[in-house]
């Protein structure tokens, strides 16, 4: 499949919509984090680290992105695109963009049951109002989007159900380090669930809304 743009413009208004809406998951991801109710799949394991190494919750990111790309490259072979190391890039300003939405956040606090899934739903939404922007730009996809689309290319399993697999080994790997590093279950609970069974849902529907945004003319 192959997309082109009508001008330069075009390409920049994309990737500012890109920008936007790795900016927007950011704040999504760390006011799930505030919530402590448990964090998006994508994030549980960043977190988890970051609760027993030096590294910040950006920094794992990054270097899990990083993972990410090369399983994409081990999997793909002489099938990889060249244009996708580009995610690198995005990987690194969406660590640095956790790590700053995670400081301007610092000081939310979260005194009731109540308070904490109002925190969750709104990082929840937020998740996925960045996912459809991600989406709505069309350049690239993430690089944890990237491993599912290489393994669907190699592999008879729809996207939907290769998406839910990921998503599960990631709360799996985020238990299990969990477990082993902090003797106790932290970085995945109910929240974990409700982001896994709503950021897909909402990112549709808010993807139909913008159906009509125009960002250039292209072909596919």
């Amino acid at each position: 499949m192959r997309k082109t743009f009508s001008s330069d413009s075009d390409i920049v208004k994309r990737y500012l919509l890109l920008l936007a809406g790795l900016t927007i998951m950011s704040f999504g991801i760390a006011l799930s984090i505030k919530a402590d109710l448990g964090t998006s799949p994508i994030s549980s394991a960043p977190y988890v680290i970051s609760m027993f190494a030096p590294l910040s919750v950006g920094t794992v990111t990054i270097l899990m992105h990083c993972i990410f790309i090369l399983l994409q490259i081990l999997i793909l072979r002489k099938n990889y695109e060249l244009i996708q190391l580009m995610q690198l890039p995005v990987a690194i300003i969406f660590g640095w963009l956790n790590d700053f939405a995670l400081m301007m956040c610092r000081s939310v606090e979260c005194n009731s049951y109540i308070q904490q899934w109002i925190f969750c739903a709104a990082g929840i939404l937020l998740v996925a109002i960045g996912v459809s922007f991600e989406v709505k730009a069309k350049v690239l996809v993430l690089a944890g989007e990237g491993v599912v689309l290489a393994l669907c290319q190699v592999l008879p399993v729809k996207f939907g159900h290769m998406k839910v697999a990921f998503d599960v080994t990631l709360v799996a790997i985020a238990c299990v380090l969990s477990f082993t590093f902090l003797h106790g279950l932290y970085g995945v609970r109910e929240g974990t669930l409700a982001a896994a069974l709503f950021v897909g849902v909402i990112a549709r529907y808010l993807g139909k809304l913008m159906d009509g945004w125009k960002l250039g003319e292209e072909s596919i």
